[in-house]
């Protein structure tokens, strides 16, 4: 039993002191809960919005994935807070992942948890958060589940890396309880809210400081503040990009390679070969295995050809590789701007690689809302003449034109795709059979 006497005054908050003060149910200890606290004097609080807006009653076990500095421990902090609000001391328990040895530490804490939950508790959630930071995670879960020691408990576990926690999940078939899903991705916030929450602080400036933020709360809140990114949140994004690349055996040399590559080539298609020679990698084996660590950070999404025939993606053709995360773009763009005004800076042609990564990012978060699996995948189409940035599917289409544009621009459209629907995200806006005009700010707040 965990020992719930003298907790109070805390003020470095561990693992097991947190426990003891929920258990005692009290909620009211400074420290306790250090992100929620720190909203207090945040410039602007956002909600969250990535299709579980509320938390089932059912036991289970739940995965949620999703980049660093995008509030996934904010969220888990307000969940804790919010089971023992409203079920009673004794129905949240907590786990941090980065404070766990190995699968074995980890199966042991959860065995022991287990048993430490309230004895007439209405519902029983033990939270574990970056649970992704434990190697083979899912071989200590499965090991408790398989006893049933958690048959009763609710296990809501957050990580960092997309593969970690999809493969754990795979691993865990048929152990993951009935609930409807059990799967999620925690996403930017969403352009509106962004709007409400900040919107008339920044003024014109609104559009550019969200393409800067990615949707991150955390530099969300600091371009409300002062109008730039401050260089601790790029250096946070950075550290945990090189964490996890130094965690498979990549160089920093070739991040930076790599990510230089990205940014040249903009959206123009580029194909693993060319990857791996601009970015000075062995070969081209080695360029697919860089895309595939960014995308399961994700930050890079893959828009492979697109064969209208056969409805399918063509693989052997070149990709092109868009940031999803315009967070990381930011940490890594060699023009480093940091603010609204420093952006449209920028000559027309970045500009235009810009606005295209916002409707990626856009388009991954719509997807990922929707529960499809792989929402990081955005195929674009291209014949000899003409070319669409991003397939969306269901005979949807969206193009991508900085600028001015027109329906005449695009006349060859229903032609080619008699069923199909095609939106522009432009600067001038109009209206045409099929085919949709619109802005960058009304195609990011769904008006589109």
């Amino acid at each position: 039993m965990l020992n719930v006497v003298n907790v109070d005054n805390v003020n470095v908050v561990n693992v097991e002191r947190v426990n003891a003060l929920l258990l005692a149910g009290r909620l009211d200890v400074r420290g306790l809960f250090p992100r929620l606290e720190a909203l207090d004097e945040a410039p602007a609080v956002f909600r969250w919005q990535f299709g579980l807006d509320q938390l089932p009653e059912e036991p289970g076990v739940i995965l949620i994935r999703g980049a660093r500095q995008y509030g996934k421990s904010t969220w888990l902090e307000g969940s804790i807070r919010e089971t023992v609000r409203r079920h009673g001391p004794g129905t949240a328990l907590y786990l941090d992942g980065d404070h766990l040895r190995d699968a074995d530490h980890l199966a042991s804490e959860l065995s022991r948890l287990a048993g430490v939950f309230r004895l007439d508790a209405p519902v029983r959630r033990l939270f574990i958060d970056e649970i992704t930071a434990v190697a083979e995670w899912e071989r200590g879960l499965k090991r408790v589940l398989d006893r049933g020691e958690l048959r009763s408990v609710l296990v809501v576990t957050t990580g960092s890396r997309a593969t970690d926690l999809r493969r754990g999940a795979e691993r865990l078939p048929g152990r993951k309880g009935r609930l409807a899903r059990t799967a999620y991705l925690f996403l930017p916030v969403p352009y509106a809210e962004f709007l409400r929450a900040g919107g008339s602080a920044l003024g014109r400036r609104a559009l550019g400081s969200y393409l800067l933020s990615g949707g991150s709360p955390v530099a969300c809140g600091e371009l409300v503040r002062s109008g730039r990114i401050p260089e601790w949140t790029i250096e946070a994004v950075r550290e945990w990009i090189q964490g996890e690349c130094a965690r498979s055996g990549r160089s920093r040399r070739s991040l930076l390679a790599v990510m230089e590559a990205l940014h040249r080539h903009g959206g123009t298609p580029l194909g693993q070969t060319r990857l791996a020679r601009d970015a000075g990698l062995a070969n081209n084996t080695v360029a697919a295995g860089w895309i595939e660590v960014l995308s399961d950070l994700l930050c890079v999404g893959t828009s492979a050809a697109w064969d209208p025939g056969r409805r399918a993606e063509m693989p052997r053709k070149q990709a092109k590789f868009p940031f999803v995360n315009l967070l990381a773009a930011a940490a890594w763009a060699p023009d480093a701007p940091r603010s609204a005004e420093e952006l449209a800076r920028l000559g027309p042609e970045r500009q235009g690689v810009w606005h295209e990564w916002a409707v990626a990012q856009e388009l991954f978060r719509r997807a990922a809302l929707l529960g499809r699996p792989e929402p990081e995948r955005l195929p674009y189409w291209a014949s000899r003449e003409h070319e669409i940035d991003f397939v969306a599917g269901d005979g949807s289409f969206v193009e991508v034109k900085w600028g001015r544009a027109s329906a005449l621009d695009f006349s060859w459209f229903p032609k080619s795709f008699p069923k199909g629907f095609l939106t522009v995200v432009c600067g001038t806006p109009f209206e045409a059979d099929r085919i949709r005009g619109v802005t960058l700010s009304e195609f990011l707040e769904g008006s589109a």
